[in-house]
């Protein structure tokens, strides 16, 4: 349960500065956040307590269609409400909606426990199991996303075919490109960190109207909800220039996709980085090796927490700055796990499997939860580094192919539900498979291309 003492002071508060309405979030399996506005008074009593939020959020896909395989909820228990529990630490105000005040929250079981297939109360278990290894987990996410002059409307006339960006050309890191777009550009950077989504770096990337963002590292927990915020807020602020921005992995096959890497590191409770030691050749601790031992042992099981969608697999491809193996490497970009050696307090490893369209909590929590479990178990980090290119690594098996493939690794393994939950598993597994049969059933535009007249 939250502190009520310290929502009290936040009542008093907002009631005293004459808040009328507060605006509140929950995120569902895809990372899509899901909220509504409440009276002052209905928040009053909700943030002393508990409120209710209908459980389909838990129970549909992206387009709000409802899955047909799952236990949780479904037509067999009538979509009852769930209960929500919002989190006073993540209390900010929404710079682009008259500063309205706003609070994330999770799910709680009917007797209040924390709701084992709610994603952001899965993270918050893996960082408190860190916390009782006597680590704090830190974690930095970096987005990369494309830009359309397009509206849902002017989309949804075109089919989705053939979005126009909003600059042409393979322009990154240019100062022309960010200057065309100065006022969008600017707003991104400012309104984001007023919003408590503080942006380290903002620049343009290889592609037509793409851009990439660093989000300020912090623990595990407020970096995933920066991440989860940030691609919410974007959308906001973009249509607001008449832009829409997609953080799908790839939409089309001759660029590269868009990353949603993951910096991270462990903290002693002196303070001290785990991960940092002076002695090493590449600056790293044995709890650092083992900590890579288990994420490069499980990356295979875990993967659809990276790669969550039909669409992820299209940007795992050799030569497109997106790694096809499980894989390391000391700075090395083609490898999926990229150690960084640096001083006490810089030395950390990036995770460059996951892409933008990944869910923050669960992409986070299971990267963290693989590395934990290295620890745990002294694994060695028997592998050397790469050097050179990892997509000439011919001694490591390539990762699976596509969702469906990666879905029955995840549905196998026991590591999994040991380390993550089986009552979340075996949800998230549900999902995915939900996920490849609506891919299964659609008749796309390449289809229509290749079959249509000739055959």
């Amino acid at each position: 349960m939250q502190d009520s003492a310290d929502f009290k002071k936040i009542i008093e508060r907002l009631e005293h500065a004459g808040i009328k309405k507060v605006k509140v979030a929950v995120a569902d399996i895809d990372g899509v956040l899901r909220g509504k506005y409440l009276h002052f008074d209905k928040f009053a009593s909700a943030a002393q307590s508990t409120f209710g939020f209908c459980n389909v959020v838990l129970g549909w896909d992206a387009s709000d269609v409802c899955y047909d395989n799952i236990k949780y909820t479904g037509w067999h228990s009538g979509y009852p409400d769930a209960l929500v529990e919002l989190d006073p630490e993540t209390e900010r105000t929404v710079p682009w909606d008259n500063h309205v005040p706003f609070f994330l929250g999770h799910f709680v079981s009917s007797d209040l426990q924390p709701l084992s297939i709610c994603p952001r109360q899965t993270l918050r278990r893996i960082c408190d199991k860190a916390e009782a290894m006597g680590f704090t987990a830190k974690n930095g996410m970096e987005f990369e996303w494309f830009n359309f002059r397009e509206s849902a409307k002017s989309l949804d006339a075109k089919g989705y075919i053939r979005p126009e960006p909003i600059t042409p050309g393979m322009f990154g890191y240019s100062l022309i490109r960010a200057g065309q777009e100065r006022d969008y550009f600017n707003a991104l950077m400012d309104e984001l960190t007023a919003f408590g989504v503080p942006i380290e770096g903002l620049h343009t990337e290889t592609g037509p109207g793409v851009y990439e963002a660093a989000i300020l590292y912090g623990g595990a927990l407020e970096s995933a909800d920066r991440a989860t915020l940030f691609k919410a807020g974007a959308k906001d602020i973009a249509a607001r220039f008449g832009i829409m921005p997609s953080f799908m992995a790839k939409w089309n096959q001759s660029l590269p996709g868009c990353s949603g890497h993951m910096h991270q590191s462990l903290w002693n409770k002196n303070g001290e980085n785990a991960f940092y030691d002076s002695a090493d050749t590449n600056k790293m601790s044995e709890i650092f090796k083992s900590y890579l031992a288990g994420q490069l042992k499980l990356l295979p099981e875990l993967l659809p927490f990276f790669a969550p969608t039909v669409n992820s697999y299209k940007r795992l491809v050799d030569g497109y700055w997106a790694p096809v193996k499980p894989t390391w490497g000391i700075d090395n970009r083609t490898v999926s796990h990229r150690v960084i050696p640096g001083s006490d307090k810089s030395t950390r490893l990036e995770v460059r499997v996951s892409g933008s369209d990944v869910n923050p909590y669960l992409s986070v929590a299971a990267s963290l939860a693989a590395g934990l479990y290295g620890i745990e178990n002294k694994l060695k980090l028997e592998e050397a580094p790469v050097k050179g290119s990892a997509y000439a690594e011919s001694k490591v098996a390539r990762l699976p192919h596509n969702l469906l493939d990666a879905t029955r690794r995840l549905a196998d393994s026991k590591i999994a539900r040991e380390i993550l939950g089986v009552e979340l598993i075996e949800h998230f597994v549900a999902t995915r498979e939900w996920e490849w049969r609506q891919f299964q059933d659609a008749v796309t535009d390449w289809e229509t291309r290749r079959y249509f007249e000739i055959i």
